[in-house]
């Protein structure tokens, strides 16, 4: 099946681009990686004023939502241009919050998410949790209960280094018992594997530019039939997972999302095998822009669930290549 976006999806998507591209955000993620959250911060609040959080968030908690078609279009352009913070977790807290049986806390919490006011991060209790230290809402996931962390530990680097990694503290305001985690994971799994697939584009666009550049015996590696090849491969395994992104975002079903979380995730590492290989040397410095996606491809690839994790979660619901078992 073709998943179109409409004229409307189209122009959203557009004017997000514009905007990313404005903020220079290789230079915001750059300052975000070394703990200054300032250029971070205001870029957020302009996301924010787009509607992006908003699009996870009913409108009776000040949200347009939930309206997960529109969002997997923003976290695509999000991920093609690297935009740093806690984006996923931010959506995952909305996500839980909604679902409570107590309105209590969504009532407290979800407008100020919607505005970009609040930044949100959750994670399992003894889990790292994604930019604790720029979050104002730290949700804890100790076994059946949701809490409102009171802190975080020591910041942590990992091989993104724009993903900062910090434990929550024990303890905090308990918000709900029992909270719909399954439904949270799968609003998480959506917005990883948009981001995922914006980022395998992302990278496709600079290895192609690259290409067109670089030479060797006096003319474009690009012409070279081996890279048309390793570069034809990606394309296709990116228009592969934009289906499934969008359907599993018309569906929200478990299965669907594990489908494309996974495919849109493999697709990105792929690609960015293919981009480091074929840009050489340069590709492994830090100074050049491509390493800020490189390394968020392959973080992505096991946030929010392993392929191995997803592919159980399509396999356990009788999908089998033709379709599902009735």
């Amino acid at each position: 099946m073709r998943f179109l976006l409409d004229d409307e999806q189209r122009a959203f998507a557009h004017s997000l681009d514009a905007m990313l591209t404005a903020a220079d955000t290789p230079s915001v993620v750059r300052s975000w990686s070394a703990g200054d959250q300032t250029a971070g911060r205001a870029l957020w609040s302009r996301i924010a004023e787009a509607g992006v959080f908003a699009l996870a968030i009913p409108e009776s908690y000040e949200g347009v939502g939930p309206r997960p078609v529109e969002l997997a279009v923003a976290f695509v352009e999000l991920g093609r241009h690297a935009v740093p913070g806690p984006l996923v977790e931010t959506v995952t807290a909305a996500a839980l919050l909604t679902e409570l049986y107590d309105p209590g806390p969504a009532k407290r919490l979800l407008p100020s998410l919607a505005s970009g006011e609040s930044v949100a991060t959750v994670a399992p209790s003894g889990s790292y949790a994604l930019d604790g230290d720029a979050a104002t809402a730290l949700l804890s996931l100790d076994g059946d209960e949701l809490r409102l962390a009171p802190g975080h530990g020591p910041v942590r680097t990992s091989l993104d280094p724009a993903r900062r990694l910090t434990h929550l503290d024990p303890g905090g305001e308990l918000l709900a018992r029992n909270p719909p985690v399954a439904h949270a994971l799968t609003w998480a799994r959506l917005a990883t594997a948009a981001q995922a697939l914006g980022v395998g584009l992302a990278l496709l666009d600079k290895t192609v530019a690259y290409v067109k550049q670089r030479t060797q015996f006096g003319v474009s590696i690009g012409s070279f039939q081996a890279v048309k090849h390793q570069l034809a491969d990606a394309k296709i395994a990116s228009e592969f997972a934009r289906p499934l992104l969008f359907g599993a975002a018309l569906s929200m079903d478990p299965a669907d999302v594990a489908a494309a979380k996974v495919t849109a995730c493999e697709a990105a590492y792929a690609i960015a095998r293919t981009a480091l290989q074929l840009h050489g040397a340069i590709g492994y410095t830090a100074e050049y822009d491509l390493s800020l996606w490189l390394t968020k491809a392959r973080a992505l690839r096991t946030a929010w669930g392993s392929p191995g994790e997803c592919r159980a979660v399509v396999l356990d619901s009788g999908f089998s290549g033709g379709g599902r078992r009735s």
